[in-house]
């Protein structure tokens, strides 16, 4: 039926460990996505950055290193979401590596 394909989340992710995480880690990742515009423009999205970084720090960080525009958007569903212009996906993720994110913890989706 309709109903049961509009409520399925395309970009949730199986969990796979079930439990065996330590409840106090915050196994929440970092998603970086890509998304098709129009034509051979690209946006890359940045996700579940932790609480406690400046999202407009990163993002004049980004746009500065990258040399892209950006935009924080507030999605209901995913809090705060960190737009970029273009396929930044490996440039975060680099950035975020040497900014001492757990490489484990980004998740980089896309084609």
């Amino acid at each position: 039926s309709l109903s049961t394909f509009l409520s399925l989340d395309p970009f949730a992710e199986e969990e796979l460990l079930g439990g065996t995480q330590d409840v106090g880690s915050g196994a929440e990742y970092i998603h970086i996505r890509i998304q098709q515009r129009n034509g051979r423009k690209t946006l890359t999205t940045v996700q579940g950055l932790a609480k406690q970084y400046d999202l407009k720090k990163i993002l004049k960080a980004f746009k500065k290193e990258f040399a892209c525009n950006g935009t924080i958007h507030n999605d209901e569903k995913l809090g705060e979401v960190i737009q970029l212009q273009g396929d930044q996906r490996s440039k975060i993720l680099d950035f975020l590596v040497e900014n001492d994110v757990d490489r484990a913890t980004i998740k980089m989706h896309g084609f």
